[in-house]
């Protein structure tokens, strides 16, 4: 295929000003636009946050600058014949630094003295509260492009870091790695067990209370994955039957978390916005991979991160 005008769907104006990734892909040949819903006539491939059914019937490439996809209908895009890639293996740092950042806010209790700071309270805690990440034992399910990334960060600050994934063969940074079938092992002597794994039929409601009750009564979960991976009302319950000390979530079942969740109201649940992968130089990675995958489509050579 050839790209002659590449759109940039305003959508992803929810991550980054759609301007920033227009400029920044000013050096590729094919002409670059900001396009909406009703303006995709003669654009060949379009860059996108939202999936949009009209991508199908106008464009031949379709670019998702997230790394997961499960927004996206796989089978209607290789029905239309539609070529369909993400954004995998940029947001290593970024999402690895979120995960390491709110364990080391629990862990330090610093999440409880900025909220003692709103209301002018010099708090300190108990002595037995704060704790060390240095020789606390992480298990990181999914060790793709995210899992790794935080593996690599949280070895870094002197963790104990195993994971788990469908080939259980050792990865950088994790001093053993588990299979799917032994998941309940792999988390029950962990004290934070981070979620890192792309949605599946096999990862949705992966963790549900048969996995809370594996887990430690002082362990923490942070889930940097997608909200259906968790069974919400199954956290809730594990939280209120003390059967966890507490979680870090980025994602969630229903976005934007309800205001009336329970999950706002727990002081050791860290709630976040979707916002794990979020850093001010995203775009430039995007652009990064757009333009490479815009070679590869005009010299006729396979996509980087073809998903369909």
């Amino acid at each position: 295929m050839n790209v002659d005008h590449l759109g940039i769907h305003d959508s992803v104006s929810i991550v980054f000003p759609p301007e920033r990734l227009r400029d920044a892909l000013e050096s590729v040949d094919p002409s670059v636009s900001i396009v909406g819903d009703d303006d995709l006539d003669g654009v060949d491939a379009v860059v996108t946050f939202l999936h949009r059914d009209a991508f199908l019937d106008t464009v031949e490439w379709v670019h998702s600058i997230q790394a997961g996809y499960d927004r996206f209908p796989l089978d209607a895009f290789a029905d239309a014949g539609v070529a369909l890639t993400n954004s995998s293996g940029i947001h290593g740092a970024s999402v690895g630094e979120y995960a390491v950042g709110q364990m080391l806010a629990l862990a330090r209790r610093l999440h409880t003295f900025r909220d003692a700071q709103h209301h002018n309270e010099w708090n300190r805690p108990a002595w037995d509260e704060p704790f060390t990440l240095f020789d606390e034992r992480l298990t990181v399910v999914g060790l793709g492009a995210l899992g790794q990334g935080i593996a690599r960060r949280a070895d870094g600050v002197g963790m104990r870091v195993t994971g788990v994934r469908r080939t259980p063969v050792k990865t950088p940074h994790t001093r053993e790695v588990y299979g799917p079938q032994d998941l309940h092992d792999a988390i029950a002597d962990a004290r934070f067990v981070a979620l890192a794994c792309p949605l599946t039929d096999d990862t949705e409601g992966l963790f549900g209370p048969d996995e809370f009750a594996a887990m430690r009564d002082d362990a923490y979960l942070v889930n940097v994955a997608r909200g259906e991976v968790v069974q919400e009302d199954a956290l809730v319950d594990a939280l209120d039957a003390g059967e966890l000390a507490g979680a870090a979530l980025d994602v969630f079942e229903d976005e934007p978390l309800d205001q009336d969740s329970p999950l706002w109201d727990y002081e050791d649940v860290l709630v976040t916005p979707h916002v794990a992968a979020a850093e001010r130089d995203y775009y430039e990675h995007i652009a990064d991979l757009v333009r490479q995958n815009v070679l590869h489509a005009n010299a006729d050579e396979e996509f980087v991160n073809r998903v369909v």
